[in-house]
């Protein structure tokens, strides 16, 4: 495969391996077209699944590859501790600042303070595939097409099951199925714009990856904790969400480490 893809040019390759890890999101979110209900006990599972691959992604697809690109040691976790907290501190101030408050005009009731919620989750899988997509950039970009094809392949499996956790939220919330779909889509698209930023200025763009990486690994795990997990834990599924969550999580991990 690196061979066949070698003959190719570089830049090309790159973008469309991030454009197609960016919508294996839409591939995540395609059961939503064949279940049009879902029973919470059914949600709260899958969103816990979504919630144990959202963690595992968190960790070894931004954290540990955020110190690994930092040099490792104290350096290498010092970035990832500010990257962290800063993304985590920027979500908390989006939750309570966003545009998203005042676009959706809502009155502060139960449903509509639920509905912000959800697009506080949408923002924030958005945001944490812009430097997933840097990383598949800045992979193809130093010139290694297997580096970059690894990372481009991990990522597009773990868009997977972000595109259902995105597609069922906005249908708990009573969204059509083709809105749903589409948003879910449209969370995946940034990455092939992260993936030109890498593979055109690799040089320029490099040093910042760690703390993107971190900065996103943050935001995610704000919202894991904050969002998903509290809500799959009010149903009375507690149990069942949680055996989802480590399946998730162990399914993810073995994927990540397994594909390097």
């Amino acid at each position: 495969m690196v061979e066949f893809l070698s003959q190719y040019n570089i830049f090309y390759v790159g973008l469309i391996a991030s454009l197609i890890a960016g919508l294996c999101t839409g591939l995540g979110a395609l059961p939503v077209f064949f279940t049009k209900e879902v029973s919470h006990k059914k949600l709260d599972t899958m969103l816990g699944f979504a919630a144990g691959v959202m963690l595992a992604a968190t960790c070894f697809s931004l954290i540990v590859p955020a110190i690994e690109y930092a040099g490792g040691g104290i350096n290498g976790a010092m970035v990832a501790v500010i990257g962290v907290m800063l993304g985590g501190i920027f979500l908390d101030l989006m939750d309570q600042y966003s545009p998203h408050n005042y676009l959706l005009k809502l009155p502060d009731t139960k449903e509509s303070i639920q509905l912000k919620k959800v697009w506080l989750f949408v923002i924030a899988i958005t945001l944490h595939n812009f430097p997933e997509g840097l990383a598949v950039g800045v992979g193809f970009g130093n010139g290694d097409i297997g580096n970059g094809l690894v990372i481009a392949i991990a990522i597009g499996l773990q868009n997977i099951p972000e595109g259902l956790a995105v597609a069922l939220a906005l249908i708990r919330e009573k969204y059509t199925v083709g809105k749903a779909f589409l948003i879910a889509l449209l969370t995946g698209l940034v990455e092939p714009i992260g993936g030109l930023m890498g593979i055109g200025l690799v040089h320029w763009m490099e040093p910042i990856l760690p703390y993107a990486l971190a900065f996103a690994g943050g935001a995610m795990l704000y919202v894991i904790c904050d969002e998903i997990i509290p809500e799959t834990q009010k149903n009375g599924y507690e149990r069942l969400a949680t055996y989802g969550l480590m399946i998730g999580f162990v399914v993810m991990m073995f994927l990540d480490v397994s594909l390097g």
